[in-house]
């Protein structure tokens, strides 16, 4: 009887223990735990864009007074540093803002040549531009533009015959082609062309005689210099 019990218990822990392995197997058979992609966060890039150029001033050598036949006038030509701010409404269009100011000289040339330099005037001329930009060459990015241009005239002095001066403000039109050779995602190489279309008319008196004219300035716009796109 003892040996019967004995063996009962026996059987019943060997069934025990086959059950708590066969538990045990199940469980380390796990289902794989699907783990979604991470998709890396893009930080958008700021819209703002700013330039520091070394600008060259061209204008071209036209105009002439209304009251001497043969006539011609010469300019100056000027390079001052130049600061735009350009605005990116899409990656490939944008709107620039050019600020800068230059100073020229104004001679007689032509059936007036005789007189020399008649008068120093200091430039402000603002540009607005709308602008294209490329974005399929990598690093490097052209873009072209046409806007607006009004130029402010100040600190004007008239010289030698001269006696008074006066340069009047004007709306002009404004052509422009560019790259930037982006470096790394904020800094850049940039070069600048802009043809603006400035005719100012204005008054000057010489030996006691009061006379008018327009200045065909036209300058070329050439610029050197730095992109940071923030």
């Amino acid at each position: 009887m003892h040996r019967f019990a004995i063996s009962s218990l026996a059987a019943v822990a060997a069934l025990a223990t086959s059950g708590g392995l066969h538990a045990a197997g199940a469980a380390d058979v796990s289902t794989p735990v699907y783990k979604a992609p991470v998709i890396p966060v893009v930080e958008e890039q700021s819209p703002w864009q700013i330039r520091v150029r070394a600008l060259y001033v061209m204008p071209t050598d036209s105009g002439s007074v209304d009251q001497i036949p043969g006539s011609d006038l010469d300019y100056s030509d000027a390079v001052v540093p130049e600061l735009d701010i350009t605005y990116y409404f899409t990656k490939n269009w944008a709107a620039e803002l050019i600020l800068a100011v230059t100073p020229h000289d104004i001679s007689g040339a032509g059936t007036i040549d005789a007189l020399g330099k008649v008068g120093e005037v200091w430039l402000l001329p603002p540009t607005l531009t709308l602008q294209y930009h490329f974005t399929d060459f990598g690093a490097f990015k052209p873009y072209v533009g046409a806007g607006v241009n009004y130029t402010f005239f100040f600190d004007q002095s008239a010289k030698g015959a001269a006696t008074d001066i006066d340069v009047k403000g004007a709306w002009g039109f404004a052509l422009q082609a560019g790259f930037d050779y982006m470096i790394d995602e904020h800094w850049g190489f940039n070069v600048d062309v802009k043809k603006i279309f400035l005719e100012p008319d204005f008054d000057i008196d010489v030996a006691g005689a009061a006379l008018n004219g327009k200045a065909d300035l036209n300058p070329w716009l050439i610029g050197v210099g730095v992109t940071y796109r923030f």
